[in-house]
């Protein structure tokens, strides 16, 4: 019959294997959290793990157009099991709101061997994006599939990932302008979450002097503001910015107060005095405030990115000055900055849906008009020059496809490419102890009814980042887990380490840290090879919006002309 104790030795051995770490109650300063252990595929992937932490507040249900506070704490276990609602906003319809006041949670993924519970591991934390209007921690869901998962990083890296939600529109960003309303409520959610990470990620495994902060798009610039801004001296290690930078003409508000008047005269609230306007806004029912403020997504007499119009402003304390004169701020800080190459395709198909379309044809008349849009600090000289060195290659190529993918250009240099190529300037031309990388995102995602030609537009790169391909296998081709393994390996490489090639994870090709000189960025897509580690992009773009461009006279255009948040707030380079 054998020995029974080597059946028992077998049987112990076998329990092993299903049985992983976990970490159970955690203490926080708030008091103790328990989360979920999830076991990882097949009998727990040889013993692996996730713990999974949702809704655990980072600060107190805030008041409305007020600062966040520390929590007060809880009695007894706090439960984290599901995400929290999201920040009050308004919904896609723009005509009713969703979320809550009280937003003020974080999500927490941590990694686990089969032995022992993880120790010192580097932490990332998400920014959302979503034009500082919407969004939220979790992230879009299809049937409680969600965006922003931290899972495939957190255990494909093992790294600790966090998710939170920070207020947003009026809410998060209205400003008078002055001490009575100084706005940037959302971005001091955000370090708010940031402190508390580092204050409290010890317990859960990570190591609170390694902390990277990642987003995309108004994440992006988020990103870049965090690290910028004095409050988070000391907090923050390294910074991933995905097509947003805090220099992008759209991030930042120059003429706050027209926009608050807009709300407060909508609301019924005084107009001529923000002391009495302040008062009135604080005690509006805040489901009004949201929904007093829509984007007109048709018919436009401006380019679409000048209507959102409650963003972060220089306050003079959590955002001191002109983000351009903050870069020593972030010297000790590595940084990644990069976008996608066709960044500017979803905001150039609202100004001109013709491009989408492909029977419809784009004139050089409506590509003037959308170029003098977009360059109104320097009147007709800065759009006739800018007209014409766009068109120029028209003149070998006037094909359809050829002016379209002008367009989109125009808008993705504008928008994304020029001002993040400037951000990794200051960023290098500034670092002492801090690397710098840049990247081009190109890989191609099909989407049914866009153009054959359309690269990566704006947000493609996020289901990459997170591992949908993995988390989702059937909807995906097998090239795109590979730019998915390629992409979270770099990531999280950098995250452990400040170089995306050095670390655990396997790379397909070296990176090379960015100077000005050598202009080196990697292009990301599915042929990774010794050819992906390129040099100075659009050099001759650049210099035309940072020479040329800049030299022309500025114009001051009078107050009777465009609508009032257009007057101050078009000044890009």
């Amino acid at each position: 019959m054998g020995h029974p104790e080597l059946v028992v030795l077998g049987l112990a051995c076998c329990l092993a294997v299903v049985s992983s770490a976990k970490l159970g109650a955690v203490y926080t300063e708030g008091g103790f959290v328990e989360g979920v252990n999830k076991k990882l595929g097949l009998l727990g992937a040889g013993g692996r793990s996730v713990d999974i932490f949702k809704g655990i507040p980072f600060a107190a249900p805030p008041k409305a157009l007020e600062n966040p506070q520390r929590h007060p704490g809880w009695q007894g276990t706090l439960k984290a099991k599901d995400f929290k609602k999201r920040c009050l906003q308004a919904t896609i319809t723009q005509d009713n709101t969703y979320g809550s006041e009280d937003c003020l949670y974080l999500n927490i993924w941590v990694p686990q061997g089969k032995k022992e519970v993880s120790r010192n591991l580097p932490v990332m934390i998400w920014i959302y994006g979503g034009a500082f209007l919407m969004g939220s921690g979790q992230g879009a869901n299809v049937l409680k599939n969600y965006l922003y998962d931290g899972e495939e990083i957190a255990t494909r890296g093992n790294v600790i990932v966090v998710t939170f939600n920070y207020r947003v529109g009026p809410l998060g960003f209205l400003s008078t302008g002055d001490a009575n309303l100084p706005g940037n409520y959302g971005l001091r959610d955000q370090h708010m979450a940031i402190a508390w990470v580092k204050r409290n990620i010890a317990a859960f495994g990570g190591d609170p002097d390694n902390i990277s902060i990642f987003g995309e798009s108004a994440g992006g610039a988020s990103v870049s503001l965090q690290t910028l801004s004095p409050y988070n001296k000391g907090l923050i290690r390294r910074a991933i910015s995905q097509s947003g930078v805090a220099l992008s003409p759209w991030a930042m508000q120059k003429d706050p107060l027209s926009w608050a008047k807009r709300i407060a005269k909508k609301v019924g609230c005084p107009l001529d005095d923000t002391a009495r306007m302040s008062k009135c806004l604080k005690v509006t029912d805040p489901r009004v405030l949201t929904l007093a403020y829509k984007i007109p997504l048709v018919g436009n007499e401006y380019p679409v990115i000048y209507y959102p119009g409650f963003l972060p402003v220089v306050d003079g304390d959590f955002i001191p000055d002109d983000p351009i004169n903050l870069f020593p701020n972030a010297a000790d800080i590595d940084y990644i900055a990069g976008t996608n190459d066709m960044d500017g395709h979803l905001f150039a198909s609202i100004d001109l849906p013709a491009i989408n379309v492909h029977i419809l044809t784009v004139t050089g008349e409506d590509f003037y008009k959308l170029v003098r849009g977009l360059t109104m600090d320097k009147g007709p000289r800065g759009a006739n020059a800018t007209f014409d060195f766009y068109t120029a290659p028209w003149a070998q190529d006037s094909s359809q496809e050829a002016k379209k993918k002008t367009v989109v250009d125009f808008e993705t240099d504008v928008l994304f490419l020029m001002p993040t190529k400037m951000a990794v300037a200051q960023h290098r031309a500034n670092a002492k102890s801090a690397r710098t990388y840049t990247y081009l995102f190109s890989h191609h995602t099909r989407i049914p009814l866009l153009p054959s030609w359309l690269g990566a537009d704006h947000i493609t790169d996020l289901q990459y980042v997170f591992g949908k391909p993995f988390a989702n296998p059937l909807i995906y081709w097998p090239q795109d887990r590979t730019v998915s393994r390629t992409m979270i390996a770099y990531w999280t490489n950098f995250a452990r380490t400040g170089d995306p090639n050095k670390g655990p994870s396997a790379v397909p090709t070296q990176w090379e840290p960015y100077t000005q000189e050598n202009g080196h960025y990697l292009e990301i897509n599915k042929k990774m090879d010794g050819q992906s580690l390129k040099q100075h992009l659009r050099s001759s773009y650049l210099q035309y919006w940072t020479q040329t461009y800049q030299a022309l006279p500025t114009v001051s255009r009078n107050r009777t002309g465009p609508p009032p948040p257009f007057d101050d707030s078009t000044a890009f380079f």
